[in-house]
């Protein structure tokens, strides 16, 4: 059995898993294990620490410049990332500097993706991409929901100008929402009261639009705009579940990313393998958590079962203290957060009695070469863009068994926080994960 406070027996056992992190040589291991997977899904245990995102920059390089991952896929609205893709590629008619670019994020928490850190991944993307064929550059995809209004105004703009002759009856589809507003909670609220909803006139649009596909070839601009029209159907009915309560809305979201996966490497065409930037909750495999208790999947969970032949790689990252970007509450303006040690019989707690402050590397064997710590459940720190510190020890763990949940972890004694490059908006677009900020 397991001594979860740290026995000499399982430091050892855990110092033998592991090696330093202090230069990408010292990712050699894993980025040879991970090199010839099809998905390579790495996570973060918050959306506002800098080690996490700088390593997961690193990480995905290496697999881009070495092992041909064709794209960044991360949990981002589509239309926003779609910017951030035509920067990487090299699109003309996008601004030429990065943060002008990421500063167009306005959907709180707008830190996730407008900081230094994607600054600097968003650059070496481009300057990768300036030195290759166009057919092999690097692209940059939203995978999440929210984006409804946003997503709607994007398919209306394209058929417009494409395909007048569905135009009249997307618009027309969509006029649906009107008469709730701009906040698709009220829609969603209404949905409880009454039978009619907007699910039919949105998947109708995603059906024309898929159906004209096989007709005739659009690229680019057409797949971005049968992707926008699948998440307006994805969010209709993300946001009719939440306002119900329970683990289908959670579901709904990750089914989305895991179905945009599939877009992706499907459009991209055969042996296609990308990299995806997502919290440790979505990457990491809900089998291996309480999550798979409470009816939960993931999209990690999702990888593994759809795609086992080509290969799938878990990555996700930890750390034991330090500082973190977050809000107090929905909405708030970013702070910089103080984060406590990891609790006493926590992973972060273990890691920390093995590996001290070291930064490293840890590749997990097989199922049945794992030492026990990997197969004993232990809480798992899990922050996300709502934190308050103080109430830590009641919450911000997800029981997890870390052999299972992941292939290969990243651990950092101690943090720092992500550098943000704008402030919050005053007025957010769009609703999110209200309350868990996952």
């Amino acid at each position: 059995m397991l001594d979860p406070s740290g026995s000499d027996e399982t430091a050892r056992a855990v110092r033998a898993t592991a090696r330093r992190l202090h230069t990408d040589a010292d990712l050699d291991d894993l980025v040879e294990r991970a090199g010839d997977a099809r998905l390579v899904l790495i996570g973060e245990a918050s959306h506002g620490t800098h080690e996490f995102y700088a390593w997961r920059d690193r990480l995905t390089r290496r697999l881009v410049a070495e092992h041909g991952f064709g794209f960044v896929a991360v949990e981002g609205d589509w239309p926003d990332c779609r910017r951030v893709h035509r920067f990487v590629i090299g699109d003309p008619d996008v601004p030429a500097d990065p943060a002008q670019v990421l500063r167009s994020y306005d959907r709180w928490p707008t830190w996730m993706w407008a900081n230094t850190a994607v600054r600097d991944a968003a650059s070496w993307l481009r300057e990768h991409n300036a030195a290759v064929p166009a057919a092999e550059r690097v692209g940059f995809h939203g995978l999440d929901v929210y984006s409804m209004y946003r997503s709607m105004d994007a398919v209306l703009e394209w058929l417009t100008e494409h395909e007048p002759e569905l135009a009249d009856a997307a618009r027309a589809a969509y006029a649906c929402f009107e008469p709730f507003g701009s906040d698709p909670f009220e829609y969603a609220r209404a949905t409880r009261w009454v039978p009619q909803n907007c699910e039919a006139p949105v998947v109708d649009v995603l059906t024309a639009l898929c159906e004209q596909h096989t007709r005739r070839d659009d690229g680019e601009g057409r797949f971005a705009a049968e992707q926008n029209a699948a998440v307006v159907a994805g969010a209709e009915r993300y946001y009719r579940t939440a306002v119900r309560g329970g683990a289908a809305s959670w579901n709904v979201r990750d089914e989305h990313m895991a179905d945009t996966l599939d877009r992706l490497l499907e459009h991209a065409g055969p042996g296609a393998k990308g990299v995806v930037w997502a919290h440790n909750t979505h990457i990491g495999d809900a089998a291996a958590t309480d999550m798979a208790e409470h009816g939960m999947t993931n999209l990690g969970r999702l990888a593994r079962e759809r795609h086992a032949d080509g290969g799938v790689v878990l990555v996700g990252q930890a750390g034991h203290r330090g500082e973190v970007v977050a809000g107090n509450h929905w909405g708030a303006p970013a702070r910089r957060l103080t984060v406590p040690a990891g609790r006493a019989g926590s992973a972060e707690d273990l890691l920390h009695r093995a590996l001290g402050d070291q930064p490293s590397v840890l590749s997990f064997p097989p199922t049945a070469e794992q030492p026990a710590w990997l197969r004993t459940t232990l809480d798992h720190r899990a922050i996300g863009v709502v934190y308050h510190p103080e109430r830590e020890r009641a919450g911000n763990y997800v029981p997890s068994t870390l052999g299972g949940r992941y292939d290969a972890l990243l651990w950092f004694g101690d943090t720092t926080a992500l550098a943000p490059l704008r402030p919050e908006p005053g007025d957010d677009p769009e609703p999110e994960t209200r309350p868990s900020g996952v």
